[in-house]
């Protein structure tokens, strides 16, 4: 039972903002964990998040129907119950095996809350104000990560495995905290007499296909997804290998990697906030256009040619760079990509159709993973990074493929935006 209902926006700023203080506490130091604490090779590694992509494809549209069905509020707290056994589990049983459960375990609650956040903030506020909302809480969990960050560090010196215990059990805190004071005012659940199971979860499944595939925006969404999935499994899991094999400096008295990863993944976020704030001071009306199709584009471009940078330079304070610059393309294409799909969905079937493009990533990355996994053992781990990022070279194409309707007023989304369309030839 609820004691007193909060504010929605302080409430989704708040609930946003820890959860990326817990993720950064767990993740930071995890890659090292694994290799370190565990012993996984490459191919082990890329298996880890294969395993986490395939929890994520079998249960993402279905845990975004039963948000839209029975209770956004609900399925996200199911979900942080689930990612912090997930954490606890890894953090507790050193295995490659426990390791592998913990990903099912954490792959299907944040599948319980990815897209019901979205969608409930939509609902509760309006689409008209979600957009600068979503800008303004992707610094805060920026600077959330950068806590979290540092705490990953000085519990890392200690032992590795203790920031993702404590993470485990920060992210189990914070569901009971949502069960007690998180609003849901503007969700109508299907009532319980009008339910059919089975039935009323397929009609908003296939209503969620029908706007996946009638809207030119979402149609788009969904392919640049699946496309990002099949280079970013390889680029996220075999990063710090390659780091790894690098000698770093004794410049602060320690060649800890705890200490070192954790200066870079602080840089990393730092860097990262400075952009998003940068970018939204010089150009708010591109951040916040109707249609950002060319800003993304050029993001796009750049996050790509970070990847394959950071796979060919040998200098490891070079690579570094051309990572962070990657990084900062997509900390600032990301809350403007999720409000452009968000003023494209009805709210019925707004949660799964964010869902169904959330599980097109998962496809991308259970196809795209191994197989670089394979090629890093038989060739290089260069090798296989650089593969993944000539992967991504579709993409600012497709965003250049989108333009808003020549004819004004002819077609109106659900948000009363126009509808965008792909450019003929």
């Amino acid at each position: 039972m609820r004691i007193r209902a909060a504010e929605p926006v302080r409430t989704y700023y708040t609930f946003k903002a820890v959860w990326a203080f817990l993720f950064a506490l767990c993740f930071t130091l995890s890659a090292v964990y694994y290799v370190k604490d565990v012993g996984l090779d490459p191919l082990q590694l890329v298996l880890v998040g294969t395993t986490l992509e395939i929890a994520c494809f079998l249960f993402e549209v279905p845990t975004g129907i039963v948000a839209d069905l029975f209770s956004r509020r609900l399925s996200i707290v199911i979900g942080f119950v689930l990612i912090g056994a997930g954490f606890l589990l890894q953090a507790l049983v050193p295995a490659f095996g426990a390791i592998l459960v913990a990903q099912v375990l954490w792959g299907i609650g944040y599948t319980f809350t990815s897209g019901a956040d979205q969608a409930w903030i939509t609902d509760e506020i309006g689409e008209q104000r979600v957009g600068r909302v979503f800008v303004r809480c992707q610094q805060l969990e920026l600077g959330a990560t950068i806590a979290g960050t540092v705490a990953a560090g000085a519990l890392g010196l200690i032992s590795l495995t203790l920031p993702l215990a404590v993470a485990g059990g920060g992210m189990i805190l914070l569901a009971l905290g949502l069960a007690l004071f998180m609003p849901e005012r503007n969700f109508h659940p299907t009532p319980r007499a009008e339910r059919e199971t089975f039935r009323q979860l397929g009609r908003t499944f296939h209503e969620g296909l029908r706007v996946a595939r009638s809207r030119p925006v979402v149609r788009i969404m969904v392919v640049i997804s699946l496309i990002g999935g099949l280079s970013s499994e390889a680029f996220d899991r075999l990063w710090t290998v390659h780091v790894l094999d690098h000698s770093f400096p004794d410049w602060f008295g320690t060649t800890d990697p705890a200490f070192w990863f954790t200066a870079l993944a602080l840089v990393g976020t730092l860097l990262s906030l400075i952009g998003s704030l940068v970018v939204n001071r010089v150009s708010p009306e591109r951040v916040n256009a109707l249609h950002p199709n060319g800003l993304l584009a050029l993001l796009a471009l750049i996050h790509l040619a970070g990847v394959a940078a950071f796979a060919l330079l040998g200098n490891l304070w070079l690579a570094l760079a051309a990572m962070w610059l990657s990084r900062i393309a997509t900390t600032i294409a990301v809350p403007i990509e999720s409000a452009w799909l968000n003023r494209n969905l009805d709210s019925a079937s707004r949660a799964t159709v964010i869902s169904m493009v959330s599980q097109a990533n998962a496809i991308g990355q259970v196809a795209g993973g191994p197989p670089l996994g394979a090629l890093a053992g038989r060739a290089s781990v260069r090798t296989a990074l650089l593969v993944s990022g000539l992967i991504l070279l579709p993409i600012p194409f497709l965003y250049l493929r989108l333009r808003p309707r020549p004819v004004e007023g002819v077609a109106e989304s659900a948000g009363g935006v126009p509808e965008s369309e792909p450019r003929s030839g």
